[in-house]
């Protein structure tokens, strides 16, 4: 039941995405939340890491897509410089924008990885999708007040998560 809310990969930022494992794996598209997941949710564009990380993923043969539940401004304006496929309030966990993600790329699920900061959103909506989820922590404690409320439910699960993953390797 639980097991629902688990991403498939935990990391602590997307810069530990290994894109030739990705590829290795069959992934051909990666879908990217943006607040909390690239940026602050208070920062209107990409820095040149993330700018630089795109152009790497791109280089390599990915297909990426924003997808976030925030307002079309902010997606259009923080896509300005990445110029890749994005949509806006999502309404994320709700599977459609994610499957509209795949018909973007040209992917299917199997073919697609989501990478995001939220369990109750990113995760459990990936999980639902049939595509594989990437949880990284996220980029500043700074959230907006409703996702401040989930973050102490998402942490009880992390850390159930974590203790059925040690389990696990043993």
């Amino acid at each position: 039941m639980i097991s629902r809310f688990f991403p498939t990969h935990y990391l602590n930022s997307i810069y530990e995405i290994k894109v030739e494992d990705l590829k290795r794996q069959g992934i051909r598209g990666i879908i990217f939340d943006i607040d909390n997941t690239l940026v602050p949710y208070d920062e209107a564009e990409p820095n040149e890491n993330i700018i630089h990380f795109f152009e790497k993923i791109r280089e390599a043969g990915l297909k990426i897509t924003l997808v976030s539940n925030n307002t079309e401004d902010r997606v259009v304006k923080f896509n300005e410089k990445l110029k890749v496929f994005a949509l806006h309030k999502s309404q994320k966990p709700l599977t459609k924008s994610f499957k509209k993600a795949l018909q973007l790329m040209g992917c299917k699920k199997e073919e697609a990885i989501i990478v995001g900061d939220q369990i109750f959103t990113d995760v459990y909506g990936g999980n639902k999708a049939g595509i594989q989820t990437i949880l990284v922590v996220p980029v500043s404690d700074k959230d907006e007040w409703i996702t401040k409320i989930k973050r102490g439910l998402e942490k009880k699960v992390i850390k159930y998560y974590e203790k059925k993953q040690r389990s696990h390797n043993r």
